[in-house]
């Protein structure tokens, strides 16, 4: 009888770790497939030089016109400008 106890509480044991195991791995794939969404973002294309960077760093002029820097912002409407 005295072994039958140990034998129940070792199973009681053991579905407790295996449930709380469960529920930890459920949560770091839900925590995981939130992250890469939310870290992307969308590549622009500079207006001047053709180079795509992220939309964050890029330097907007006018709506549709992003340049990748300053300097090609400058060249890109100035009039004596090369093709």
């Amino acid at each position: 009888m005295k072994i039958l106890l140990w034998v129940l509480v070792a199973f009681a044991v053991w579905m407790w770790l295996s449930y709380s195991k469960k529920k930890k791995v459920e949560a770091s794939r839900a925590g995981r497939a939130a992250t890469p969404a939310s870290s992307t973002e969308q590549m622009v294309r500079c207006a001047h030089c053709g180079t795509y960077i992220p939309e964050s760093e890029s330097i907007v002029a006018a709506p549709g016109l992003n340049f990748c820097s300053e300097e090609h912002r400058r060249l890109h409407s100035s009039p004596d400008r090369r093709a």
